[in-house]
């Protein structure tokens, strides 16, 4: 699932940032159209977390996925959707920007960690 807006990368420079999502790769946990906020710092990332990151390989292409594991100095990602792989199964590494920690559109609520 990537992460849509104008055209140019949110920068996650405030504590809470405001994201829209598309496409079906968190399907269920995040649908296309789900509104989310974004946490950077705080706690640190753990495994089941669902987060937003670059993958190393496609630094321009901004992504919400679910944390699986530390790797290389960065994350393992995975879609909650099995049948979409464009996730580090294609991508590899990642690096985490920030943690989503809230839907707010269409249907609020909190995001929880799964566990891995």
């Amino acid at each position: 699932m990537t992460v849509g807006g104008s055209g140019s990368l949110p920068r996650l420079s405030a504590p809470l940032t405001a994201v829209g999502v598309t496409g079906p790769s968190m399907s269920p946990t995040l649908r296309h159209g789900d509104a989310v906020l974004v946490r950077r710092g705080g706690r640190p990332v753990r495994p089941g977390d669902v987060v937003v990151a670059v993958f190393r390989s496609r630094p321009e292409l901004l992504v919400v996925k679910r944390a699986v594991r530390p790797q290389d100095d960065g994350w393992w990602l995975r879609g909650d959707n099995a049948l979409v792989t464009d996730d580090s199964r294609a991508y590899g590494v990642a690096d985490v920007l920030g943690r989503v920690v809230f839907r707010y559109w269409p249907h609020p609520g909190r995001l929880t960690p799964v566990p891995i």
